[in-house]
């Protein structure tokens, strides 16, 4: 009798336990509109005033990038600036007092201009000529005046400037005639890194004496090599190399003895190493699997000090104060967009200084991205990204979408997206491809797709589209391709070379006639475009044949699938004829096709309000040509053309 009773009342137990089940994420998930997922703020830089009291940062909390102080104790994001129009990035306060540098372009051109921002709150353009960009390279040790690069003299090529604090006045420090990539300048300006480039992976560097003028090579053999920092004692050059490895490593050039050493080895690619201004620290960034980890090593112990550490965040970016006795932080991951923090280095107490996601949305509704790989068609091991959205299940298969990112050569990192998070939301697995020829895992596997473009590496995506296909999850038969410049390219020489393969094409800016984007590329490539001739192909030879028939543009005739191109007017690397001309070409075929053009856009939306347009119209194309939502086509093949106000 009492086995009985006991059985009962562990029955009752375990029922009382199902029914107080918390419900899952799926089942509390909140369908979120464009204008919340684009609400999470963006922030960038972090210059500490002359006091420390204050960081001075970018922000689009305004709808676009604007200028911002925020108390390093904590507090409300003070605004410094208030334009509506052009970005304003923050660059730096004055080593001495409160003035400010900020840069701005035209509307996304590219064509920046260094500007000051007075005591008083004036504002002045320290760099004004005409179609000309500056670019800041820092201050000089005694505080008296700063480093910018400007192609006012020949426009392909950047030269070298000091400007004082004084007057204003700048004056040529270094003219670069050669077509040379100017690295930091030692810090009692005697000395000047140079690099060539030879492809697209291996470059020459060079170290230049301005008192002499001689130019000594430090790499010995043919492989990739940056400049990184010269050490605090300005004895050696510390840079990057890939020699005899696959990934890239620091070595350690003695000046005087004309002698190298290897300094750090890692299993992944060192991306940058400088010391800070009094050389307490070294800082070193590695791109392992597609994320940043980051070492910082007291010169003092040889150590690394601790960091601070978070639950499934990793901080991404790091930099100090003047006295080097605090440091400020960005903290974020895949699923969160980061927020800055300042750390104390010697109470070893962080501070959170902004709370940058949407207090609409609920952390947990966000998707955390899984590294995964996969085989190619030939066997290559691919690395990718995937985006599962809480709803999907074997019972609740979703679509899906193949995401390219830009280049070529660049890389899906683990970074927070809006937009990917926005998909997902909705219903919508996202595999971020990171096929041969993408940074990160090598050389050899960053040169596969030299000369190989929209066919080796189209052949990994369309395999990532088939890795869908076999999750349990994943509706087989709906997924699309996304991607942005190179990654749009892929998108339509997916739709055009492989037209069965993908049910939907979207198209960011994406290249589709290389002839013309190769013969179009900015003056201020010049240094790079015969790097870049080489991996492509050189548009003024032969190459031309080949080049013509990788150019979705000539191929529309094969596109069947619907297709959707955004596009940024001002954009100088891809320009609009490039869009205009491929909406007109699949327009032919009666193929349903949508067109959005941002006047007010470079290379990529950076105005919250046009990301909103955009990244809404993606969505409402896709929820009725490849979710299959009842309602008829947007635009049923006429051209929308979104031309935000300046």
């Amino acid at each position: 009798m009492k086995q009985i009773i006991l059985i009962l009342a562990l029955a009752l137990v375990w029922g009382c336990k199902e029914e107080k089940k918390e419900p899952s994420i799926a089942e509390t998930l909140k369908s979120y509109t464009i204008e919340q997922m684009m609400d999470n703020e963006a922030i960038g830089g972090g210059s500490f005033s002359p006091d420390k009291s204050k960081l001075l940062i970018s922000s689009n909390r305004s709808g676009v990038y604007n200028m911002y102080t925020v108390p390093v104790s904590g507090g409300d994001l003070m605004p410094v600036t208030q334009s509506d129009s052009s970005s304003v990035f923050s660059i730096s306060y004055f080593p001495e007092d409160e003035r400010m540098l900020f840069r701005m372009d035209n509307n996304g051109d590219e064509i920046y201009h260094i500007f000051i921002r007075d005591l008083e709150g004036n504002h002045k353009d320290l760099t004004p000529s005409d179609g000309a960009r500056a670019l800041f390279y820092g201050w000089a040790d005694d505080d008296k005046s700063f480093f910018y690069t400007s192609n006012k003299r020949d426009k392909r090529f950047m030269d070298l400037y000091e400007m004082d604090l004084a007057e204003f006045k700048s004056k040529l420090i270094y003219q670069n005639d050669e077509g040379y990539n100017i690295g930091g300048l030692s810090r009692d300006k005697n000395y000047l890194p140079l690099s060539k480039a030879i492809n697209t992976n291996d470059s020459d560097l060079f170290l230049y004496s301005i008192k002499d003028k001689s130019l000594t090579k430090i790499n010995e053999q043919q492989s990739s090599n940056g400049a990184e920092d010269f050490t605090p004692d300005g004895k050696a050059l510390l840079y990057s190399t890939d020699v005899g490895g696959e990934f890239s490593y620091l070595m350690k050039y003695n000046i005087e003895e004309k002698t190298r050493e290897k300094v750090l080895e890692k299993d992944w690619d060192i991306m940058g190493s400088y010391y800070t201004e009094n050389g307490t620290y070294q800082v070193t960034y590695i791109n392992e699997d597609a994320k940043n980890v980051i070492e910082v090593k007291d010169m003092a112990s040889g150590n690394n000090i601790d960091l601070p550490s978070f639950d499934n965040m990793d901080i991404t970016n790091v930099g100090f104060s003047q006295d080097e006795k605090h440091m400020r932080f960005y903290a974020g991951g895949s699923h969160t967009p980061s927020n800055l923090y300042v750390y104390d280095l010697e109470a070893k107490s962080q501070t959170k200084l902004t709370d940058v996601l949407n207090n609409d949305i609920d952390a947990s509704h966000l998707v955390t991205a899984e590294v995964i790989r996969y085989k190619s068609f030939d066997g290559l091991e691919i690395p990718a990204i995937y985006y599962k959205p809480h709803q999907a299940s074997p019972d609740n298969k979703v679509p899906a979408l193949v995401w390219v990112h830009g280049g070529p050569g660049g890389q899906s990192r683990q970074n927070f997206s809006s937009l990917i998070q926005y998909m997902v939301n909705h219903g919508y697995a996202i595999l971020a491809v990171n096929n041969r020829g993408s940074s990160g895992y090598g050389k050899s596997f960053f040169q596969m797709d030299d000369l190989n473009h929209g066919d080796k590496d189209l052949k990994d995506c369309v395999e990532g589209k088939n890795w869908l296909a076999q999750q349990p999850e994943i509706e087989s038969d709906k997924i699309g391709i996304l991607g942005g410049s190179y990654g749009g390219y892929m998108t339509m020489a997916a739709l055009t070379y492989t037209p069965e393969e993908f049910t939907v094409g979207v198209n960011l800016f994406g290249v589709t006639n290389w002839i013309r984007t190769l013969r179009s590329i900015p003056p201020w490539w010049e240094s790079f475009k015969d790097a870049l001739y080489l991996e492509l192909g050189d548009p003024n030879s032969a190459d031309s044949v080949r080049l013509k028939k990788i150019s979705p543009l000539f191929h529309t005739d094969k596109v069947t699938k619907p297709l959707i191109v955004l596009q940024g007017a001002q954009d100088p690397r891809v320009l609009q004829v490039e869009s205009d001309e491929i909406v007109a070409g699949v327009r032919k075929n009666g193929v349903p096709v949508e067109y959005v053009l941002f006047e007010d856009e470079g290379h990529g939306f950076v105005k919250k309000e046009n990301q909103i347009e955009a990244y809404s119209k993606v969505l409402e194309f896709l929820d009725i040509h490849l979710k299959g939502d009842k309602g008829e086509p947007i635009n049923d093949g006429d051209a929308i053309e979104l031309e935000s106000e300046d």
